[in-house]
């Protein structure tokens, strides 16, 4: 879930669970006082009929005369006045069919109140000369009761309202929120090797976006001055490392050209001269697999036909191993012939697919090896299998590791550079690799790569 998704369901969650505490406490604190106002009505008619029934006197008279005219007569009003014989032993009749704490709490308390759905129940004691009495009044309450009916529709629609404002509220709240966010994400989704000088424009403030953002910056800094030495560090090599081996490969064959020399010295000429020769393929492998992983620049990119690289590449496997088989199957290539373009560095593809043209034929005693290219998912698949060694299964997750070499491999020359950097400049072209491989049975690689976006966008 995204991150304003996120602070909107958030915001709607507080909201909402606000929204309900505080319309309940509205309904409760209303009906509250409704009942507290019904319940002192009630206890103003119970004094007014403890004047009126215990023993009446002319006072008596005007206070009925003044509940009559005066006072508003309550829906199923009654009021009943009791003789109590003893309080402690609860010596009294019960007029009206109540709970017996009812009658407990005025005998201790001196009144109680009790309701009953919309019937509401008043009872007090009144301590006279003439003795003690109750007097119990009860009436309905219609109107409270549809007061707060009323309210209860009206707050649901308020909540409803609300709580479809408080969403609203909440999509607002969190696309301003992150905006700052996205505004990051825009900016880094536009920086890549090729223009690491580039920087997030810094915020206002110390809140933890503009922390973000600072953060983020150092740490482009740090990536620049990497790239940038790496790449030095390369270039550098490149003439620094090459320059002496040369000079040592010339003085060797200019050694072995000379007359006169006795074996033993060109024996040991022609053993330092393999060597040489084999170091400066490693430096040339080691400085292309530096170089294919440091920056990623597209330099001298452009379309390539798969299909005629792959030629190039069987013509040049046999100018190295000239005893290698190499059979090409174009028979699943698709009818568009655009579909065959990639782009890329032409130079670098053909050594990535040399290697591993170049190891089927090795690892397989030259065995025949067959190249097949098809078109699946808008993508350029070309197949490459032999009938060679195979390898292990416990070690094909290593053999793109630099200097990993199958523990099967100890009677064939190499390295273990060329893999590493093939997958370098695979991946430098946005493709990948799959591998399937039985010992004592053979390997097939498949390389995968996109389409050429100007076919995709044209088509």
């Amino acid at each position: 879930m995204k991150l304003q998704n996120k602070l909107t369901l958030l915001f709607f969650s507080i909201g909402t669970i606000g929204l309900i505490l505080f319309h309940a406490a509205i309904f409760y604190f209303v009906s509250e006082f409704n009942f507290e106002d019904f319940f002192k009505r009630l206890q103003a008619r119970a004094k007014l009929a403890a004047e009126i029934n215990i023993y009446p006197t002319e006072k008596s008279a005007a206070s009925q005369e003044m509940r009559n005219r005066y006072l508003e007569k309550m829906e199923d009003e009654e009021d009943f006045v009791v003789k109590v014989g003893s309080l402690d032993r609860m010596q009294f009749d019960r007029p009206i069919s109540l709970p017996e704490s009812f009658y407990k709490t005025i005998a201790s308390k001196g009144n109680a109140r009790y309701n009953k759905d919309n019937h509401f129940y008043y009872g007090q004691l009144f301590k006279t000369q003439h003795g003690n009495y109750i007097v119990i009044v009860t009436a309905s309450d219609p109107y409270g009761f549809q007061e707060l009916e009323t309210l209860r529709k009206v707050l649901l629609v308020v909540f409803a309202i609300s709580v479809l404002l408080t969403y609203i509220g909440g999509k607002v709240f969190s696309h301003y929120s992150v905006r700052p966010l996205r505004a990051v994400i825009r900016n880094v989704k536009n920086i890549s090797a090729n223009n690491l000088h580039l920087r997030l424009d810094e915020l206002k403030g110390k809140d933890e976006m503009a922390e973000l953002v600072h953060t983020f910056n150092n740490m482009l800094n740090r990536l620049e001055t990497a790239f940038s030495t790496q790449n030095n560090f390369v270039s550098n090599a490149s003439h620094e490392l090459k320059t002496p081996l040369t000079i040592i490969t010339a003085e060797i064959e200019l050694m072995l050209a000379q007359k006169g020399i006795s074996p033993e010295t060109e024996a040991s000429a022609k053993m330092v001269l393999s060597h040489a020769e084999k170091l400066g393929h490693i430096i040339t492998s080691l400085l292309g697999l530096a170089q294919t992983g440091f920056d990623g620049k597209k330099q001298n990119w452009q379309r390539i036909r798969i299909d005629e690289l792959i030629m190039t590449v069987a013509d040049s496997v046999k100018k190295i191993d000239p005893e290698s088989v190499i059979q090409i199957d174009f028979s699943s290539l698709p009818t568009d012939e655009a579909l065959l373009y990639t782009e890329g560095n032409s130079n670098l593809l053909q050594l990535a697919l040399s290697n591993i043209v170049g190891n089927a034929c090795k690892y397989s005693n030259n065995q025949p090896v067959a190249i097949s290219v098809k078109v699946e998912n808008k993508r350029i698949v070309v197949a490459i299998s032999d009938h060679g060694i195979g390898i292990p299964e416990n070690e094909q997750q290593h053999i793109f590791e630099p200097f990993f070499r199958a523990s099967n491999t100890s009677d064939f020359e190499g390295h273990g550079i060329g893999l590493p950097l093939t997958l370098n400049i695979i991946r430098l072209h946005k493709g990948s690799i799959g591998i399937r491989s039985e010992e004592q049975i053979g390997t097939e690689m498949q390389i995968i790569l996109p389409i050429s976006n100007e076919i995709l966008i044209n088509g």
